[in-house]
């Protein structure tokens, strides 16, 4: 049996994780990566490289050849430079077609907690899209769902959170915060996803923590661990996007999105089924303070440039 795997993005946040579990379980990986290894990345000479590409179908396949299990953690956060939900559901399907013509036996791949069609979000619904062709592939699949991930510095959203209440006297939260989320840890999800890659049955699994809090709650632990003095107040959603969008032109990056907004407060971030994550999260952030939200991490210049 083949000892090899692949990792799409092995230098991206979840691949990192996932990669760096094989290689801790004797391994071999080989990553389909959009550019070469950051300078200095810990798993730059320990991964083989092939180009993340789409348009040659052939080509795609000879990358994933020799290969045993697929780990797929391709997708994108919002559209951006002629980049669209649409073009990232048929980049999936190249994937899956390519992985069906290499002889990969297993594809393990990372969605969302509650990627559903009944949600009004697109990142949900092209989800779900490829969700359902994983379940038709030829290729027996499993599907991760992790809710909201942390841990790591390579992490963008708890960091660029805690850097706001570090810095701003008012920190404006939609609604009431009494919406729930499920935080999991990188290391929880790169867990469950190399168990699954050991299994050949097709399941659905969430990937979600041990704790659950109220957006509320989340956002003083965070304020309070980082030592800050910003109040958090609330507003009604139709004022918070405005001035998120704001906030974004002048450090020319995406602060959020209003389905990533709205999908929060519906609670997509909390699972009905018992926790499979084991890192605590208030443990966690309360080891963060010396690095967490000092600096702020550009997700358009870390992850389109």
């Amino acid at each position: 049996m083949s000892q090899l795997d692949v990792v799409t993005g092995a230098f991206s946040y979840t691949g990192s994780y996932i990669a760096e579990r094989l290689l801790v379980q004797g391994r071999e990986v080989r990553t389909l990566s959009r550019g070469p290894a950051p300078l200095g990345h810990p798993l730059a000479d320990r991964v083989s490289v092939e180009r993340l590409q789409f348009e040659d179908g052939e080509v795609l396949a000879e990358s994933l050849k020799g290969a045993e299990v697929l780990y797929n953690t391709y997708w994108i956060r919002f559209p951006h430079a002629g980049s669209t939900f649409d073009q990232a559901v048929e980049n999936n399907r190249c994937l899956f077609a390519a992985a069906e013509k290499a002889g990969i036996e297993r594809i393990v791949h990372v969605s969302v907690t509650h990627a559903t069609d009944d949600l009004p979000y697109p990142y949900f619904i092209g989800k779900a899209e490829v969700e359902r062709m994983l379940a038709t592939s030829p290729v027996p699949g499993a599907i991760v769902r992790p809710s909201l991930i942390f841990g790591g510095r390579q992490e963008i959203l708890i960091n660029n959170l805690t850097w706001l209440l570090r810095r701003l006297p008012l920190f404006i939260v939609p609604g009431d915060g009494r919406y729930r989320l499920q935080p999991v840890a990188v290391q929880d999800l790169a867990r469950i996803a190399v168990e699954l890659g050991k299994t050949r049955d097709r399941v659905t699994v969430d990937a979600v923590g041990p704790e659950i809090f109220t957006f509320d709650e989340f956002m003083r632990l965070l304020r309070d661990n980082a030592h800050a003095k910003s109040a958090i107040i609330h507003l009604p959603p139709a004022l918070v996007m405005p001035i998120a969008r704001v906030m974004g032109a002048v450090l020319r990056d995406v602060l959020a999105t209003p389905g990533e907004l709205g999908a929060m407060m519906d609670e997509v971030m909390v699972s009905a089924d018992p926790p499979t994550g084991e890192i605590s999260f208030r443990r966690w952030i309360g080891e963060q303070s010396e690095w967490l939200g000092h600096r702020y991490a550009h997700e358009l210049n870390r992850n389109w440039s």
